[in-house]
């Protein structure tokens, strides 16, 4: 039965400086590129095709995880846009009543040019549900390489067993491991595991 590997990109400098990194588009950093390159799956367990994210940092990380493999950008599958907060962090942004009042809504309050939780899934959802259309009807496994808000909209929405949504948080690197035997009966994908990234000692 097939099985698709939901994974967040590896680190960029807006990462690492703990930035509000959504639409703009920059390369990994050495950091996460060598993070991608230590995650990098054996030849056995490449898959044929890797749907990607059109943003650098996902094409690049799914060329250091999946070597060879032929990848498929899906502009739905981009990051949030944080519209008056994009690429700035908390020390830039500390201060600001309406930055303050969205992180004590646990970004719930509509923010003018930045996208909710419900317009990203939106978006994502259809290309998204078109990528697990595809996988069970081939019985290939696959992968995709996306953000992190993208990931934890789609799994609020179509993973199984259902959590809250900010504990489908993953690191860079990270995701989950995801079968599809129950998809076209429930609509919904198994959660086999969390994919853990590998550590720089190797554990």
């Amino acid at each position: 039965m097939s099985r698709l590997e939901l994974l967040r990109h590896a680190m960029t400098q807006g990462n690492l400086e703990k930035r509000w990194t959504g639409v703009t588009d920059e390369p990994l950093a050495p950091e996460g590129a060598a993070l991608a390159r230590r995650c990098a799956r054996p030849q056995g367990r490449i898959p044929r095709r890797v749907w990607v994210s059109p943003l650098l940092r996902c094409r690049q990380t799914a060329s250091l995880l999946f070597p060879g493999a032929e990848l498929v950008p899906l502009p739905g599958l981009r990051e949030t846009d944080f519209g008056p907060f994009e690429n700035k962090n908390h020390q830039e942004l500390a201060g600001t009543p309406l930055y303050e009042a969205w992180t004590r809504s646990v970004g719930r309050i509509p923010v003018p040019g930045l996208e909710s939780r419900e317009e990203v899934a939106a978006r994502a959802l259809p290309p998204f549900r078109s990528v697990l259309e595809q996988l069970w009807e081939s019985g290939e496994d696959g992968a995709v390489v996306t953000h992190g808000g993208v990931i934890m909209a789609l799994c609020q929405l179509l993973a199984s067993p259902q959590r809250e949504y900010s504990r489908w948080w993953v690191p860079c690197c990270g995701g989950w491991l995801l079968e599809l035997a129950d998809w076209r009966r429930t609509g919904h994908a198994t959660v086999l595991r969390e994919i853990v990234p590998v550590k720089e000692d190797g554990g």
